[in-house]
């Protein structure tokens, strides 16, 4: 029996195969990273930070213990109980959608790697940027971490064999209606499995775009964790600071 999914971002992540197909993450590049952006943003201790699609809240967790007062949401149920495991005072986790203003304001808002353009519907990715702007504080910035397309189709590879644990993730990437498509099929205890990503190939013009009609000013454009200048050529990230 094939299970299939069709909200693709609601029912994977939903999913514990998600998490053991990412599981190998690099966690001291997240910390540093998040070290390196508020630095940058020049956020002081007990400022408050929403990380927007926080998943099990790997990011979140860092934010706290650098001294912030942090508020993770997610759409996920399962991440979020998770990660409500690690709540206490200044760390706080609930399922939200992020296309719908979250009701309290923030020093920070961060959308971290590549929860962005997900939808099918384009207006969605206009609400959530909107969204972001009602949920900052005067003087607040908001961070959105997403991939480089060009130079992710670029490198794209086209199939490819994940082995975790006793699962073989079979995986195959495309570009097609201006998505970034990842097929995802496995079998686990004699159930076929099929999931699917899709990410909007969404390009720095287009984020400004969204930005002017959300009448929001671009402060930043970077191209990776240590927040070097961006190059559509050579840049894995795209990081955009504003506000």
């Amino acid at each position: 029996m094939q299970k299939e999914k069709n909200n693709w971002y609601a029912s994977w992540f939903n999913t514990p195969y998600y998490h053991i197909l990412y599981k190998d993450r690099n966690h001291r590049e997240a910390a540093l990273f998040m070290q390196t952006l508020t630095n940058f943003l020049k956020l002081n201790e007990n400022d408050t930070i929403l990380d927007l699609a926080c998943g099990k809240g790997r990011h979140a967790k860092y934010l706290y213990k650098q001294g912030f007062n942090v508020t993770g949401v997610d759409l996920s149920e399962e991440s979020i109980q998770y990660a409500k495991q690690y709540e206490k005072p200044g760390l706080h986790f609930e399922v939200h959608d992020m296309c719908l203003p979250y009701p309290k304001q923030f020093d920070a808002v961060f959308n971290l790697f590549t929860s962005f353009g997900y939808f099918e519907n384009e207006v969605d990715n206009l609400r959530t940027i909107k969204s972001i702007k009602e949920e900052l504080l005067p003087n607040g910035f908001g961070v959105i971490d997403f991939l480089n397309v060009e130079l992710a189709i670029k490198n794209l590879v086209p199939s490819e064999k994940k082995k975790v644990g006793d699962i073989v993730f079979h995986i195959e990437k495309y570009v097609e209606d201006g998505y970034i498509i990842k097929n995802i099929r496995f079998t686990d205890e004699g159930t076929e499995y099929h999931y699917v990503e899709k990410v909007k190939a969404l390009v720095l013009q287009d984020f400004k775009e969204y930005f002017e009609e959300a009448k929001i000013e671009l402060k930043h454009a970077f191209g990776n964790y240590h927040l070097n200048d961006f190059d559509e050529n050579t840049s894995e990230r795209l990081i955009l600071i504003f506000n």
